[in-house]
């Protein structure tokens, strides 16, 4: 049985097609014993693994052999049950990652815009409770400043003369500050202050234009706006509030496949991100 390449599995009534090589991942499992013929309580029935077990949370046991990775759906809450079975087939290196079940659950992420029109120019604060958003919102965020007479402030760009990147402000990790629009300099000049947000290509100078750009990449990326309020009304500062579910960091075993190694007592523990 350990020759063949192919194995199939009904779990529950729930039918897997797999290699044998998947299942052998964990040498001391009982599904690489299984393989091997090594225990009976697997019965095969008309070419078929039997196993009176539960279906649905095999396929993330699957998914664990295949990726040596566990990521779960945001919604997920039957840890202790995946636990079980985890244990069940000797995969003690995913049961031991399932009992850090507040790494493996998904986060309420918060991210905070104001907003503020002062005459002709617009300031934008973005506070957000991950900084590894605010860090990527910063990629995708550049100021682009130049210099114009007073003739032609209000023309789509300023001048022949190439736009200046400037870096943002950020008074820490969790924020960022930048403004757009103009502002007088000396003689008829103006200082006119461009906001571009990738993967969108436009320079845009007005305020308005490009908060609802900033909305837009934020419902994008998984955000929904749940309250806008005045923070100041003398000042004109409204603040828009948006939140999501961040996916947890998947967790991942590395296993050491040295000549004597079992697979399972060297493995060691690490985080993967797995996206938003």
């Amino acid at each position: 049985m350990s020759s063949r390449e192919v194995i199939v599995l009904s779990v529950g009534g729930v039918r897997f097609v797999t290699r044998a090589s998947t299942l052998q991942q964990f040498p001391e499992s009982r599904l690489a014993r299984m393989v091997n013929d090594d225990d009976r309580e697997f019965k095969l029935v008309n070419g078929e693994f039997f196993v009176d077990r539960d279906g649905a949370l095999f396929s993330y046991i699957m998914d664990f052999l295949r990726t040596l990775q566990v990521s779960l759906p945001t919604d997920f809450s039957d840890y202790q049950r995946l636990q079980r079975e985890a244990e069940f087939y000797g995969l003690y290196p995913l049961a031991d990652l399932l009992s850090q079940e507040h790494l493996l659950k998904p986060r309420l992420e918060i991210l905070e815009v104001r907003f503020s029109l002062q005459e002709m120019q617009t300031f934008f604060r973005i506070f957000g409770s991950c900084s590894t958003t605010i860090e990527a919102l910063a990629e995708q965020i550049t100021v682009f400043t130049g210099q114009q007479s007073g003739q032609g402030w209000k023309s789509p760009f300023p001048s022949q003369k190439p736009l200046v990147p400037l870096p943002l402000e950020r008074p820490s990790h969790h924020d960022m500050v930048f403004l757009c629009g103009t502002e007088y300099s000396a003689g008829d000049q103006f200082v006119a202050r461009y906001i571009s947000i990738k993967p969108d290509s436009r320079k845009l100078i007005n305020g308005t234009n490009v908060l609802g750009l900033l909305f837009d990449t934020l419902l994008k990326d998984g955000f929904r706006l749940i309250s806008t309020r005045t923070v100041a009304s003398e000042e004109k500062v409204e603040c828009y509030t948006f939140e999501r579910m961040k996916r947890a960091a998947g967790l991942a075993i590395m296993v050491n496949q040295a000549p004597g190694s079992s697979g399972v007592a060297q493995a060691r523990r690490s985080q993967v991100q797995k996206g938003k």
